[in-house]
């Protein structure tokens, strides 16, 4: 039998390890469609609002460029975001292919999967606080 996992006096490494855990959950529930879960929130996110410069979409996922940039990378690759010129040539705007519509539609009900399956386990209540919780460190920092 294994020990119980201490509880980490570091926030933030409580919250990495936790983070962690949660991205192989939603891995696996993703894997049939091809996609990780760094990857749903951006084809997600486009789809929701329409082209966008990057650097608009790495401040909504409270990301850094080059972050964003290695994620984009397989998607831009396999045709499921474009990337052209923004308003002016230095910037970059990016925007849903119909490939990416495509994958996200097969991706949408694998990700309600992976939701359900973390508030079984976790407790839906807690799961919606974790969440607010979350969204005001975001807030907050």
């Amino acid at each position: 039998m294994t020990k119980p996992m201490p509880v980490a006096l570091c926030t933030c490494l409580a919250v990495r390890q936790g983070a962690r855990q949660l991205t192989q959950l939603y891995d696996r529930h993703l894997a049939p469609a091809g996609l990780r879960v760094t990857q749903y929130p951006i084809l997600a996110r486009l789809d929701r609002a329409g082209p966008m410069p990057i650097n608009a979409l790495a401040t909504w996922l409270v990301l850094d460029r080059t972050t964003l940039g290695r994620a984009l990378r397989p998607l831009v690759r396999d045709g499921l975001v474009a990337m052209g010129t923004g308003r002016d040539a230095r910037t970059r705007e990016l925007s849903l292919t119909p490939a990416g519509t495509a994958r996200l539609a097969e991706a949408v009900p694998l990700w309600r999967e992976a939701q359900a399956a973390f508030e079984q386990c976790y407790g839906a209540d807690e799961a919606a606080t974790l969440r607010v919780a979350m969204a005001r460190v975001v807030a907050t920092l």
